[in-house]
C-alpha cells in the first residue's frame, strides 16, 4: 500500500478536487491511503476566527465563518452535483454550526487559549477529508472517512502535540488496515490528532506531510507521495532565482536539513517515520502528475556537483549573550539552553566563546519573555530580520575549500554567523533578508552554472 498526502492548493476547490480524483484513480492498484489538508487559505483564515473571537469580536469570527461556509458548500455542490449535495449538506451544515458555536463561546469568555485554538483550527481538514472522501463516492472509487482524531493520538501539548507512535500504530492497524484489505480507500485529514481522553491536538503548521509520514509508517507503506503544486524539490525557491532546477533524486538527510531550513516542500517533521522505517517519499505536482517529482531514499546517487540545493529560513533573530562574569563557569550553556527549553524555543544555530554566546531562533512573539529571562545569566541583545542561507548537499565533507568558494562568491554580503560540520552536510549562516535574494542567485549562479544531468533537469 502506499500513502498519498495532498496540500492545501491541491484542494483548494472543486476543480483542484477533480484532479485528485483522477490522480488517486491511477493509483487504486497500489491500494493508496488519503491524506488531505484543508483547503488553501484555510487553516490562516480559522486562526484569524480564533483570534477575533478571542478579542470578543464575535461578529467579525462569525462573518468570517459564513464565507468559508460557503466556500466549502460551493466546492462540495460543484463536486457532487444537486442530488448528492442536498444529502452531504446536513453534515457541512452540522460542522459549521458547530464551529460557529466554539466561536460564540470564546467571544464570551474573551480568550482564546492553546487547546481552543486546536479545537478552532481541527475544522479545516474535518471539513476537506469529507468533502474529498464524497467525492471520490461521487466518482467511483470505493472510500470510506477516517476521522484522524480518531487514530493520530497524540500528548497534550496543544498547538505542537507529539504524536505517541505505538498507540497510534495500533489504532492504524485496527481501524484503517481493514478498509485497505477491502479494497477501499481510507481518507484522512492530516495536522490534526487527539489526546487519549478525545481532546483535539494539532501537530504544527504544515503538519500534514507528518500525518502522511506517521500513518506511512505505521501501516509499513511502499511509498509515501506529498503531492503539493510545483513539480518536486528545487535547487533553490523558484522565486529568488528563476534558473533554480528540479532534484530528480536526493537523500534524506538532504532533504531534511532543507525541510528544517526553510525548503516549504517538505515539513521539517516528515521524515522522520520514513527514516526509522526505510520508506521513500516522492514529492510530486498535482497540476502536473506526469511529471516524476522528487525521489527521496536513504542513499541518493553519487553527484558531480558539490551542492544539491540551497534552502532559505526567514523571519530569524540573532541573539547575542555576553557573560564575562561567567567565564568557564560550570553549567552557563546549560543554564541557557534550559531557558530556551522552559519557552518550547527551538534553537537554528549556535556560535561560542570563552565569554560570548550567540544563536539564532525563529521570531516569536516569545522573544521578550526569553530574553528577560537570559538578562538573569548575561547581558543581552537581540536583532531581528535575519535570515538563514543553507547550502546542503552530501559532496560538501568531501570538497576541499568548499566554505571558500561559498563566501567567495558572496564576497560584498555582510555575514553575521557561520555554521558547517555539525551534520557534515550543509554549510548555513545568517545575512539580512534584504540581502536574501542577490546572495542566493550569486550562490546559485556559483554551484548551478552545469549540473549533473542524472540528478537535475
Amino acid at each position: 500500500m502506499i500513502v498519498m498526502k495532498f496540500g492545501g492548493t491541491s484542494v483548494e476547490d472543486a476543480a483542484a478536487m477533480e484532479r485528485v480524483c483522477e490522480i488517486v484513480r491511477c493509483r487504486l492498484s497500489s491500494k493508496p491511503v488519503v491524506v488531505v489538508s484543508a483547503m488553501a487559505k484555510v487553516t490562516d483564515q480559522l486562526v484569524a476566527m480564533g483570534q477575533a473571537a478571542g478579542r470578543s469580536d464575535s461578529d467579525s469570527a462569525l462573518a468570517m465563518s459564513r464565507a468559508m461556509r460557503e466556500r466549502h458548500y460551493n466546492a462540495a455542490s460543484e463536486l457532487l452535483g444537486t442530488g448528492l449535495f442536498t444529502r452531504f449538506h446536513a453534515e457541512l451544515e452540522s460542522d459549521f454550526n458547530a464551529l460557529d458555536e466554539l466561536l460564540r463561546g470564546i467571544a464570551a469568555v474573551g480568550e482564546i487559549t492553546p487547546r481552543s485554538t486546536d479545537a478552532v483550527l481541527s475544522f479545516g481538514e474535518r471539513l476537506s477529508s469529507k468533502i474529498v472522501a464524497a467525492a471520490f463516492s461521487a466518482h467511483g472509487i470505493n472510500s470510506a472517512l477516517v476521522d484522524a482524531r480518531a487514530c493520530i493520538i497524540t500528548d497534550t501539548t496543544h498547538t505542537r502535540a507529539l504524536p505517541l507512535f505505538d498507540e497510534i500504530n495500533a489504532r492504524l492497524l485496527a481501524q484503517v488496515q481493514p478498509l485497505i484489505q477491502q479494497g477501499i480507500v481510507p481518507v484522512m485529514g492530516g495536522f490534526i490528532g487527539a489526546t487519549l481522553t478525545g481532546t483535539p491536538t494539532t501537530i504544527g503548521r504544515g503538519g500534514s506531510d507528518f500525518s502522511a509520514a506517521i500513518v506511512g509508517g505505521g501501516l509499513n507503506a511502499e511509498r509515501i507521495e506529498i503531492w503539493t503544486d510545483v513539480d518536486g524539490m528545487m535547487t533553490t525557491d523558484p522565486r529568488l532565482c528563476p534558473q533554480a532546477r528540479r532534484i530528480k533524486e536526493i537523500s534524506f538527510d538532504e532533504a531534511a536539513e532543507l525541510a528544517y531550513f526553510g525548503a516549504k516542500v517538505l515539513h521539517p517533521a516528515t521524515m522522520l517515520p520514513a527514516i526509522q522505517k526505510n520508506i521513500p517519499v516522492h514529492v510530486l505536482n498535482s497540476r502536473n502528475p506526469k511529471n516524476e517529482g522528487t525521489r527521496i531514499t536513504a542513499r541518493a546517487p553519487h553527484c558531480r556537483n558539490a551542492i544539491k540545493s540551497i534552502a532559505v529560513k526567514k523571519r530569524i533573530t540573532i541573539v547575542d549573550l555576553v557573560a564575562t562574569r561567567m567565564l568557564m563557569a560550570h553549567g552557563f550553556l546549560r543554564s541557557v539552553f534550559e531557558v530556551f527549553d522552559r519557552h518550547r524555543c527551538p534553537v537554528d544555530m549556535v556560535s561560542t566563546s570563552e565569554v560570548s554566546v550567540s544563536l539564532t531562533i525563529d521570531s516569536n512573539e516569545a522573544i521578550p519573555a526569553i530574553a528577560n529571562d537570559l538578562q538573569k545569566l548575561a547581558d543581552v541583545k537581540y536583532a531581528g530580520r535575519k535570515a538563514i542561507i543553507c547550502l546542503v548537499g552530501e559532496n560538501v565533507r568531501e570538497t576541499p575549500g568548499i566554505a571558500g568558494q561559498v563566501f567567495g562568491s558572496i564576497a560584498d554580503v555582510n555575514i553575521r554567523m557561520i555554521s558547517q560540520g555539525a551534520s557534515e552536510i550543509n554549510i548555513s549562516f545568517v545575512i539580512d533578508e534584504d540581502d536574501v535574494p542577490r546572495a542566493v542567485q550569486l550562490l546559485h549562479q556559483k554551484f548551478f552554472a552545469e549540473v549533473d544531468p542524472a540528478i537535475f533537469e
